[in-house]
């Protein structure tokens, strides 16, 4: 698959809404996470408008809800608006609580496009090979950065892989929940 302008249009657009935003525990820029989770989605199939939704997945939540939403849609199409809203939990500031706020995007996740599990089994991949490697660097501490803390975060994890293995059991899913069950086992072990 070729990437067009479109993309790279995208890419310039998403590193403009997430400038200075970091990473929670290791401060890396914000765009890191956008580019691997895109990689991600690239190396398991995705097309354009799924590549162009992962480097967009967070603008909605993170960097202005709704209007962004709209901007999405004016730029880049109905198709990649619709991806971002499937793998966005909150579009309003300030964001409701963090619980019902999973509770709610998983419940939506069963029922989500094809389109909208990869972005989120990529984006889910990549937060949790993020949560291993600093969970070895920083050990329980790590916890402290999560709303959900240990218990939720990892609730919540593994929730987002059950629900896409129940979904449609793809090779990136699989490496999901093999991701997970790693993290599962680790943060066990400091208990």
């Amino acid at each position: 698959m070729e990437l067009t302008l479109r993309f790279y249009d995208a890419l310039q657009y998403a590193t403009g809404l997430h400038a200075g935003q970091a990473r929670k525990v290791g401060g890396e820029p914000y765009v890191a996470h956008l580019l691997a989770v895109t990689a991600i989605a690239l190396d398991y199939g995705a097309d354009e408008d799924e590549a162009i939704a992962a480097l967009l997945h967070d603008a909605i939540e993170d960097q202005g809800g709704i209007a962004v939403g709209e901007e999405i849609r004016k730029r880049f199409g109905p198709a990649v608006a619709a991806i971002v809203e499937g793998c966005t939990d909150a579009d309003t500031i300030p964001k409701p609580p963090w619980r019902g706020r999973k509770e709610a995007f998983l419940a939506s996740l069963g029922h989500a496009t094809p389109s909208v599990r990869l972005v989120v089994a990529a984006d889910k991949l990549h937060n949790v090979r993020c949560l291993l490697r600093d969970l070895r660097q920083h050990g329980d501490a790590l916890w402290k950065h999560f709303s959900g803390g240990r218990e939720g975060t990892l609730w919540y994890y593994r929730a987002v892989a059950d629900i896409l293995k129940k979904s449609e059991l793809t090779p990136l899913v699989e490496e999901l929940d093999r991701a997970i069950t790693e993290l599962e086992r680790l943060a066990d072990s400091g208990k």
